[in-house]
């Protein structure tokens, strides 16, 4: 695909080139169940002062771990590799200037996520080789950030990811820092962390919200209390105490089949921080209080899987990013390690050239040691048809590995209201012969947006998201009555899934419409490896006046007969306008996009195929259009 910018979110695990991403969902508040699946939650002064673990390391190392750590850098080629990586990016590190306080727009974000990488990859390098000159840069990049005059509370995101980075520096290399850059990192970690996540006028609507902001400040807020334990026994107590019985919240929202409703790339900036979560309670406490266990959370790495096309782009419904990096993704290898399923172990991945690596995710200490804790153990394969509900459900087809078209199809439902959702219910994407025919448009730079004034978090029906490309549903592959957006609050569910040798979903898309028709249904059909049939059944209203059938695609079309043929790469998709052939396809060009802030795209186009009111029978109309390849 030829874009104008390839936009590569920068999330934590999973294969992205930069550290975590770049970019979170500004409204942590949107809380929607007060009764979630708890944790299990003993956390009190007497609890913490009984059960917590002595001396450090005590997050996510511990002495046996870290002794186990070093004697699979001597014999497992995988972890070895992985550290000559670590190495390496430890040598830049140091080569760069210590960190300031500079904000871009309202966020310290970047700079907390630069730190948190410093201290993953400093902070491993030096428990592994004890290196002096290491020791000082983590010194001297700790006494940096805790002199900043705050961590900027009115973001509560910078301040999760900046103390869970002091909180490493401290746990992995206190021991052998100076005094008084130890009493530092811990009051800043108190003052700066901990204390204004109390302030009930803040930014603090994470602590019981239902996506990746709760999963990020109760992470940095853990870790931040079982380093203060000992000097502020009450304070981190109530504070893990609070992060058990708001993580819930969050970890529902992967119910009931381990969807995450924003996205394949936010599934890893969220969960990744649920798995160092987890490894910093069992390593501090004994246990992770029933996180690991959370239902649905596991199954969520067959839904990360799942979400990565043979051609390397993601389905990046949501606020997601375009493609994968090509290193291992650490998150998944945590859930390898829960597992023993290897197929969440991408071996050959973190096996490449460390000096092609660039420069590794921030959760890249913390994955090492994941790596070495991996035993296989049998695990099932990918299904080649699968689907998952919840609040932004999704459905996959695939071809079996080694099949030469690697055909791959990713269709949903939902709603526009979910966190980081968009107006696409009823989208797709579309991958056969290594050719993305059918794209979704992605995500865009938050902060160029809102640096303009723009309203992109609002998510009212008149609000000023929807007049994106990328967020409405005029940019995506679906259906568009009386060229009206679709209703943000209205719900498509899935309402039929059948597997076997040509496996469809149906979704129900009546409410997404809002009345403009009495009821609309899409049906995705894979019929071999080579096509795919979209079925659309429609019943109109008194007020349907035209229904718009959309096609997103970048590759080159001419019109034909009946349909219209896409041409990309040397290669060729037929589309075949099996129910309407004397309706001409339209093709409308979207570059340059409608608005000088949406995204610009090259070679994006929609096609259209247009049928008015007045053509439709009464009981309903059947739209039939199959997509194949040679």
């Amino acid at each position: 695909m030829r874009l104008k910018f390839i936009y590569l979110f920068t999330i934590w695990c999973l294969a992205i080139v930069t550290p975590l991403s770049s970019f979170a969902n500004d409204d942590p508040t949107n809380s929607v169940n007060d009764d979630p699946v708890k944790l299990e939650n003993p956390m009190n002064v007497a609890y913490l002062k009984k059960k917590l673990r002595k001396g450090s390391p005590r997050l996510i190392l511990t002495p046996a771990i870290e002794k186990q750590l070093k004697k699979d850098l001597k014999s497992d080629e995988v972890v070895k590799n992985m550290y000559e990586a670590i190495k390496l990016n430890a040598e830049e590190i140091q080569q760069q200037p210590l960190l300031e306080r500079k904000m871009e727009g309202r966020r310290l974000l970047g700079i907390s996520r630069e730190m948190l990488y410093r201290m993953n990859i400093l902070g491993m390098v030096y428990r592994m080789d004890k290196n002096q000159k290491v020791l000082d840069r983590i010194n001297d990049e700790v006494i940096a950030v805790c002199n900043f005059s705050d961590w900027n509370p009115s973001h509560y995101l910078d301040v999760g990811e900046m103390s869970l980075a002091v909180a490493l520096a401290v746990d992995w290399a206190g021991e052998d820092l100076p005094t008084s850059t130890v009493e530092l990192a811990k009051t800043s970690l108190v003052e700066k962390g901990i204390k204004p996540s109390y302030n009930k006028e803040g930014n603090t609507g994470w602590v019981d919200g239902n996506n990746n902001w709760n999963q990020v400040c109760h992470g940095g807020m853990i870790a931040a209390s079982i380093i203060v334990a000992e000097q502020e026994p009450e304070l981190a107590a109530e504070t893990i105490h609070r992060a058990l019985e708001g993580m819930p919240h969050a970890l529902e929202e992967y119910g009931p089949d381990g969807v995450y409703p924003e996205g394949s790339t936010y599934w890893s900036y969220g969960t990744s921080f649920s798995a160092l979560t987890a490894s910093m309670l069992e390593s501090a406490f004994g246990t992770d209080f029933g996180l690991a266990d959370y239902p649905a959370f596991k199954e969520s790495a067959e839904f990360r899987v799942l979400s990565m096309a043979p051609s390397g782009w993601y389905y990046n419904f949501a606020d997601c990013g375009d493609r994968r990096s090509e290193n291992g993704d650490f998150t998944l290898a945590w859930f390898a390690t829960k597992t023993g399923n290897d197929v969440y172990f991408e071996k050959e991945r973190f096996l490449r050239d460390p000096a092609e690596m660039g420069e590794l995710v921030r959760s890249a200490g913390a994955g090492l040691v994941w790596l070495s804790q991996f035993d296989e153990d049998g695990g099932k394969d990918l299904p080649l048809a699968w689907k998952g509900d919840g609040s932004n459900p999704v459905v996959f087809f695939r071809s079996e590995a080694g099949n030469s078209h690697n055909y791959y199809f990713g269709g949903k439902g939902g709603r526009g209201s979910v966190n980081h959702g968009n107006m696409d219910a009823g989208s797709f994407v579309f991958e056969v012969n290594d050719v993305r025919w059918v794209v979704d448009p992605g995500n865009q730079s938050y902060n160029a947006l809102e640096q303009t004034g723009f309203n992109l978090w609002g998510r009212c029906q008149e609000c000023e998201r929807w007049t994106l490309l990328t967020k409405n549903n005029y940019g995506h592959s679906t259906i568009t009555v009386n060229n009206a957006l679709h209703h943000v609050d209205g719900f498509a569910s899935i309402t039929d899934f059948q597997d076997g040798e040509q496996p469809e979903a149906t979704i129900d898309m009546s409410a997404v419409f809002g009345g403009k028709a009495s009821s609309a249904t899409r049906r995705f059909v894979k019929e071999d490896n080579q096509s795919l049939l979209i079925e659309d059944q429609i019943k109109p209203s008194d007020s349907t006046q035209l229904i718009t059938w959309q096609l997103m695609t970048t590759a080159d079309v001419d019109i034909t007969d009946g349909g219209a043929t896409l041409k990309q790469d040397g290669k060729e998709l037929k589309l075949e306008n099996i129910s309407h052939p004397e309706l001409m396809v339209s093709v409308i060009s979207l570059d340059p996009a409608p608005l000088e802030l949406d995204r610009q795209i090259d070679g994006l186009k929609r096609l259209e195929i247009r049928i008015p009111a007045y053509l439709m029978a009464e009981d309903g109309e059947t739209i039939r259009v199959r997509l194949s390849a040679e």
